[in-house]
Parts: C-alpha cells; structure tokens; sequence
C-alpha cells in the first residue's frame, strides 16, 4: 500500500473526533478550557537522512519537524515525548537532542527506549497547547482568498545537494514557532512545507474544497534557476497559509496565489491545470 492507500484505509476505523478525519497534521483534545494540538514524527535512515548523517544533526531535525506541525497550529510548545532505537553513537544523538530542545526552549516528557537491528528509525510525539481558536487546520481556505508562504524554498535541496550557505536549512531547520503564534488569529487555513510546495497546496485545496491559482514569479525561491525543483523539493517547514487579501498580517510573508471556485484540479500553476499529485512533491510508497 502507498501512504494515501493506507490513510484511507486509517479513516475507516473509529476516529476521535480531534483526529479531524486525519486530514491534518496534529490532532487536538479538549480538556477544560485548555485544547491541546499533539503530532507525531517519525523519521527513517535513506528516507530522511543518509545513513552517514550526523546523529546530532537528526535528532535536531527529529525535534524541529516536530515542532513544526505545532507551528502550523499557531500552538505553544508543551513538550516531547521520545522514541528511541539505540544504534551507532547514541551519545551524538543525545547531543543534538539536547542542543534542540534548548535552542526551542520544550521539554522533555518521556518516551521509550529499544534496542534494534538494521535502519536507524526515530519517532516523537509533541504536545502543544492551543493559543487560539478555532485551531488553523487544512481545511478553511475560501475562495478570495490570498495564498501566503513565509519564507524562500529550494533551501534544504541545496544545503542537500551540499551548497555550504544551505547546509544548515537542510540539516537543521528552523520550525517558524513564533510565526505561527503569530499568524493563528488571522489565516483561514495553514500548514507547514515538509513534502515540496506543489504537493501541500494540492493537500490544503483538496481538504479545503477548492482550487490554488499559484502564480510561479511570485514563489519566493533559493535558486530562480531551478525554480520548479525548488518547488517540488520540499524540507523547507515555512509556512504555507491563506488569508483574506487585505489582511493585515503581523509576519513578513509572500503572496503568491489566490484561492479560486473549485475546479477540475485542486492546484493551477500559471494557469496550467495540474491533474496528478504524483511528481509534485513528496510521497511515501
């Protein structure tokens, strides 16, 4: 099964109503007046990482993709729960943990501990709490609105491809925390880039219920040269988000779309209707 197969499949099982029919990120649940947004990352060697990456470095990355999603959710950072395969030089893992969890300022919670054979595999749950409500998920985008990111894309491709002025975005990206916070009151829709720009906008129209016009010279990227690859790479964690045009918007962001009636496609680039999410970006399976 590939991973839309298998999600299917997920949505035929009993759901808790915070699941939000896992068309999201995070899940959230309510417990008073506190809602709490909680995700879950894994991340497996030759698909995240070459298997001669740093393990400081992962666990960095491990710690930010996580936190990441919560920044999605305009969410502040409660803390992380770890799963942890020991293997090759643990105490470098460790460093970077714990460089990670002090650079975002989130505790550790918990977690468990294994010992394994073959590919290296991670996991971690992160709990956030919610800082406003209704909480920013896939589905809102309205048509009129503005199609938003926050930041260049194509970075991590080239900190990947072993550009030095790169390398860090790739190997430690920074999640857009207090953007998110920041942006939650105002955005109708929000999600962060993990898999490449095209694919996520095909995830937050299709969930939405409507088209993306993506207007191409608009995309803010690392490299103008490689401009499609930069927006199908992905790694990136901006934020991708929509708002009323004339929102005033307490971040620095680009416009670089509108969000139309639904059409034959999700997604349009310069016109061009895209009918296949397969190539846009990243898919597992």
């Amino acid at each position: 099964m590939n991973e839309a197969e298998f999600i299917a499949a997920l949505r035929r099982m009993p759901l808790h109503p915070g699941a939000r029919r896992l068309e999201d990120d995070c899940a959230l649940i309510t417990i008073g007046s506190q809602t709490l947004v909680i995700n879950h990352e894994m991340m497996a060697e030759d698909t995240h990482f070459r298997p001669e990456a740093d393990p400081a470095d992962v666990a960095w990355k491990l710690v930010a993709t996580n936190l990441s999603d919560l920044a999605a959710k305009g969410a502040e950072p409660v803390g992380v729960l770890l799963g942890h395969a020991l293997g090759r030089d643990d105490a470098r893992f460790l460093l970077g943990l714990g460089q990670a969890l002090e650079a975002f300022a989130v505790p550790l919670l918990g977690g468990d501990t294994v010992a394994a054979t073959g590919a290296s595999t991670y996991a971690m749950t992160a709990i956030g709490r919610a800082t406003h409500l209704p909480v920013p998920a896939r589905r809102g985008a309205a048509v009129g609105d503005a199609i938003f990111v926050t930041g260049p894309l194509g970075r991590a491709m080239l900190g990947f491809e072993g550009v030095a002025e790169h390398r860090e975005a790739f190997n430690r990206p920074s999640p857009r925390l207090a953007e998110g916070l920041a942006l939650a009151p105002h955005v109708t829709a929000m999600m962060d880039i993990s898999d490449g720009l095209l694919i996520d906008c095909w995830r937050m129209a299709e969930a939405s219920r409507v088209t993306f016009a993506l207007e191409g010279e608009a995309i803010p990227v690392a490299d103008p040269a490689r401009r499609d690859a930069c927006i199908r790479w992905g790694d990136d964690y901006e934020l991708l988000f929509t708002a009323p045009p004339a929102a005033a918007l307490p971040v620095a962001a680009h416009a670089i779309g509108r969000v139309i009636q639904p059409g034959a496609s999700p997604l349009q680039l310069d016109g061009a209707i895209l009918t296949d999410p397969a190539g846009l970006g990243y898919q597992h399976g």
